[in-house]
Formats: C-alpha cells, structure tokens, sequence
C-alpha cells in the first residue's frame, strides 16, 4: 500500500510542484497524494480516505484556515501527522499551530528537498505510531486470550469443598497460585474406588503457554492412567512412554503421585523427580522417603518404584512444589525446608483449609516486596479415619 498525503492548500500551482517532484514515487506506487483547496474539503476527504496518515495544510484559506482545520483533526480516528505550511515570518501562527499539535512545519518560498525531507520524517512517524498501535493491539489480545487461558486452566483444577461430602474419613484442601497468567504447576485428587483416593502434585519445567499445555495433558494422563489401575509406580511409567519423546526437548514435568487408602490409612506413593510430601502428625513433622525415579517426559521406558507408609488417624500430608520452598525474600534467601516445617509444626490439629492457608500466607509475608518468580502450590489431606 502506498503512503498516502494530503495537501491541503487554495493556490494550484502547488499541485502541478508536488507531482513533478515526486513522480517517481508515485509511479512506484510509494505514495499517494490527494489535494485540497480549504479546511472543509480536506475534512471531507479524510472522512471517505481512512488511510491518509499526513496532512500537509496551508495555515491562510478561504471557508477553513488551517489552525482551524488542526483543531478538527484531532478528532479523525486515524493516526494523522500534520505539518503546516506558512510565510517566513509568520512565527506567531506556526506557534499557534505546533501547540494545537502540528508535527512540523515549512515556510513559503517551499524549499521541495526540505519538503521532501519533512514529509519522509512524518511518514516514519506516523509509521512509527502504527506500529505500536498495532502491537498494542496485540498485547491487548494476547492479555485477552491469556486471562482465557487463566480461567481454563483453573477450571481442570478440583475448586469445590468440601471435595469429597460424603466420605469423613478425610479432608482436603488445595490451591494453586501461578506466577504468570497461566502456570506450569497442577494438583489433582479423585476417587478410584469405594476406599482409595488419589492425590497428585506436579510441576512442569518452564513458565508461561508451553507449560500450561504440558500441564493439561500430564494431569489428564495421570487421572486415566490411575483410574484404570495399577500401582503407583506403574501409572508413572505408563505416563512417562505417552510423554516422553513427545514434549520439547528440555521440558519434562516432575510428580508426586500417592493413593490412600481411607479404609486403613495406607499410602503408597511415587515421586518422580519430585519432593516427597510432609507427614504431620502429634509426633511431629517428617519428610517421607524420596521414592520414584525420574522426571516425567525425560527417558521412555523409565522404571519407577513406589514405597507404602502407615498414616495414624489425625495425620496428614502436606504436598507441594518448589514455590514453596524456593520462595525469596528481599534479601534473596530462600523460604527453604526448615521454614516450612517449622510452619507445619503444631498444625496436626488444624483442618486441610487452614493449613494451606497458613503456609501461603507465610510464604507471602517472607516474600514482600519481590515479585513470585514460581507458581505455588500446595495440597494436604487429612486422615481422619473411621
């Protein structure tokens, strides 16, 4: 498309010098002119030419003046540069006309190569402009589909407690806070039978869309995989020869994966590549043993293994990811393990909610002041026993 000009000027002889000197460009189809001879018929032409960007206006004409006209160019939707066109000594109106937002000016005799050269500088603007409208515009939609994208991924995330009603056996409580838009963590749980539950923690390398999209489809893996058996080493494995070959080099997702047992209290968990979780019980705060194997997507054909452990009614399990416990506060030091279990220290009593609760909080406050550089995420389940 070429750039199109408008010249606005009551004297003729104008038209016959800006063709001559840039017919060249207009044969190249570079730019196009159109021409005016007062205020109120370049009005017109602006109105039925969207796409003119500079308007080359003399400042004295019949119905309209120019300073008249640049007043009412502010109101064209379009991005417009105006450059005026005066005698030598008519400081006082070009004055008038650069406040009322002319981008520059050229005095009468025209000088054609400083017409030309002022002319080229308003096109670069107007261009300049355009363009970051355009990305403006871009990023607004980007946002747009981005806040979607939000209220997608939350919603494949459990968000209703109580989550199980009708069984007071447990409790449990979740939440997940991204550090962008969209989020790389995830946390299930769901019933796989009459007495066992499933509970899953995961974090997918890399922030951001390509994260969020590995998210998906790793914890829709792992719900099918669980729900039609197997151990919990098993399900890892099963996942892992889906993902693995398939994601983008670099990208891997760790899990935790365990499956109580709310008839007799009986974990069995596999951690791949991923922190094992929190016992909190009147006793005390313990880490379980890191049992699994490798990250998620990494190696296909991985062999993963599975550990069982004996929760007490009363006891329950914090999971959670790296944001956490990797947290920083202005200092740069990390929130770490031992704040975390000294947050956790005495919460054996406290329902699922509360616990979350209460370690978010605490990781906030330790955070002031610097920006979340990781999602975080935490799910704790409460044996309550029969």
């Amino acid at each position: 498309m070429p750039s199109s000009i408008l010249v606005v000027d009551d004297e003729a002889d104008l038209e016959q010098l800006v063709r001559q000197k840039f017919r060249r460009h207009i044969r190249d189809n570079e730019f196009s002119f159109f021409f005016a001879r007062s205020g109120v018929e370049a009005l017109e032409t602006l109105a039925r030419e969207k796409d003119i960007n500079v308007v080359l206006t003399d400042i004295n004409m019949p119905e309209m003046d120019g300073l008249t006209l640049l007043s009412r160019l502010t109101q064209h939707e379009g991005v417009l540069k105006a450059v005026v066109v005066s005698a030598y000594g008519d400081m006082e109106n070009i004055r008038t006309a650069m406040n009322r937002g002319a981008f520059d000016f050229v005095t009468k005799p025209i000088d054609l190569n400083d017409f030309e050269t002022t002319i080229l500088k308003a096109l670069r603007e107007a261009d300049t402009i355009k363009t970051a409208m355009r990305v403006r515009d871009e990023l607004v939609a980007i946002q747009r589909e981005l806040n979607v994208a939000t209220d997608i991924q939350l919603s494949m995330l459990p968000q209703v407690f109580p989550a199980f009603p009708d069984r007071a056996e447990i409790d449990v409580h979740a939440r997940m806070i991204a550090a962008k838009e969209v989020g790389g963590d995830f946390y299930d749980f769901f019933a796989i039978d009459d007495d066992r539950i499933g509970m899953v923690v995961g974090d997918v390398s890399g922030k951001g869309v390509p994260a969020a999209l590995l998210m998906a489809i790793c914890r829709t893996l792992i719900r099918g995989s669980a729900i039609d058996g197997g151990t919990t080493h098993e399900c890892m494995a099963a996942v892992n020869n889906l993902i693995a070959g398939d994601v983008v080099p670099g990208m891997f997702v760790t899990v935790y994966y365990g499956v109580l047992n709310t008839r007799s209290g009986m974990l069995e968990y596999c951690c791949a590549g991923h922190f094992p979780p929190y016992v909190v019980s009147p006793k005390g705060v313990r880490a379980l043993e890191s049992v699994g194997g490798l990250v998620i997507g990494a190696v296909p054909g991985w062999t993963y293994q599975s550990a069982s452990v004996q929760l007490e009614p009363g006891d329950l399990l914090f999971q959670f990811t790296d944001g956490v416990t990797e947290a920083k506060n202005a200092g740069d030091d990390d929130f770490g393990e031992a704040k975390l279990e000294a947050c956790l220290a005495g919460a054996d009593s406290h329902r699922a909610e509360e616990i979350v609760d209460r370690v978010v909080s605490t990781v906030q406050e330790f955070s002031k002041g610097v920006p979340q550089a990781d999602d975080i995420t935490c799910l704790v389940v409460r044996y309550v026993g029969k």
